[in-house]
């Protein structure tokens, strides 16, 4: 395995469309939210140790949830878990990771991606970003994985790409798209040159170093004056303060959409961002009249169907004559939705917050 190959996995958000089980204290990327005996974060590092060595792999998370990672993830040293003081988006949390491994080994290649997405497919996977770092290592280029759509989804942004290739199978990108419209997506799958951006990247530690110079460059001199205190004792403090300068802003945002050497590589490996409850229904397995039920023990259903059901096992839950909803009960909180109307539940959240403060956030 190239000691060259380094991980970062972003592990900081607060997972609000999963409430009432994804809470602030304790969201989504730690939670066995599929039923498979794993969390969401061990899933996501086992699959990159096929991919780098295991001191390799960085976790940039908030600092609350520092325990839940050595909780979960223990044979992670505390060098290898980076902490967030606030949240500033995805740009301060890419830099942060890439600049101290830059610091570490100059000829690093990166792999960064989220924590919390599913892949069926974990053989083409590893070859993906096995063929990605390659060719990162080789070309000064920004790399990010596409996914070919099967459906025209309004839940997830596109990256149109060109004919001009390098390495054979990486496209130079055109343009990227945020969460379009039903009927712009549909011509998007109509035109064969969109796929979905996956939020996976990978690069060279020179490559990005040198884009966040061009294209943000006060977070380039931020995370470059700290270059004497990565991998020391003082730099958890250093990092903090400097944190308070970052602008919130994401990585697409702030260097994919405005750099010009960026490359996307057409993939297929069964993705899905679980982004709503709506994935998660996608993937679970279902009974004869399509109700998704995790865990199932002691759900009893009558005349009910296409349900997503989500309840503690050790609660006794009876249904009747429920079609296409939610059902989610965890601390305390019970949510019951209509299925085509899972989009409001940010709102929810907030409403819930201003209502009665934190306690059931």
């Amino acid at each position: 395995m190239n000691k060259n190959n380094y991980a970062i996995i972003m592990a900081g958000g607060i997972g609000s469309r999963f409430w009432p089980i994804s809470r602030s204290s304790h969201p989504k990327q730690f939670i066995d939210i599929l039923g498979t005996g794993k969390t969401l974060i061990q899933n996501t590092y086992e699959r990159f140790l096929k991919v780098c060595p295991q001191e390799n792999i960085y976790i940039v998370t908030n600092e609350n949830y520092t325990k839940l990672v050595k909780s979960q993830l223990p044979e992670l040293t505390d060098q290898q878990i980076l902490t967030e003081p606030v949240m500033r988006n995805t740009a301060p949390c890419v830099a942060y990771g890439c600049f101290k491994i830059e610091r570490l080994n100059p000829n690093a290649v990166i792999v960064v991606a989220p924590s919390d997405q599913q892949i069926l497919d974990e053989e083409a996977f590893v070859s993906a970003i096995d063929k990605s770092l390659q060719t990162a290592a080789e070309n000064d280029c920004l790399i990010t994985l596409g996914i070919k759509p099967s459906r025209p989804d309004t839940g997830y942004g596109y990256i149109q790409y060109t004919d001009q290739v390098i390495h054979h199978d990486f496209h130079k990108v055109k343009t990227f798209t945020e969460k379009p419209t039903l009927e712009i997506a549909k011509t998007f799958l109509q035109s064969g040159d969109f796929l979905w951006n996956a939020g996976i990247f990978v690069w060279s530690a020179e490559a990005i170093v040198k884009a966040f110079g061009q294209h943000l460059p006060e977070m380039h001199e931020i995370f470059a004056d700290a270059r004497p205190v990565y991998n020391t004792e003082e730099e958890k403090a250093y990092i903090h303060k400097a944190y308070q300068q970052c602008i919130n802003i994401s990585i697409d945002y702030g260097v994919m959409e405005k750099a010009d050497n960026v490359y996307v590589l057409p993939s297929e490996f069964g993705w899905s961002d679980l982004g709503t409850w709506a994935s998660i229904y996608d993937l679970a397995d279902k009974d004869y009249v399509g109700n998704a039920v995790i865990p199932s023990e002691k759900v009893i259903m009558y005349d009910s169907s296409n349900c997503m059901v989500n309840v503690p096992g050790e609660k006794l839950v009876i249904l009747q004559g429920l079609h296409d909803y939610i059902v989610v009960e965890s601390n305390n909180t019970l949510l019951v939705c209509p299925r085509d109307q899972e989009q409001n539940v940010k709102q929810v959240v907030a409403d819930v917050k201003s209502k009665f403060g934190t306690k059931y956030i």
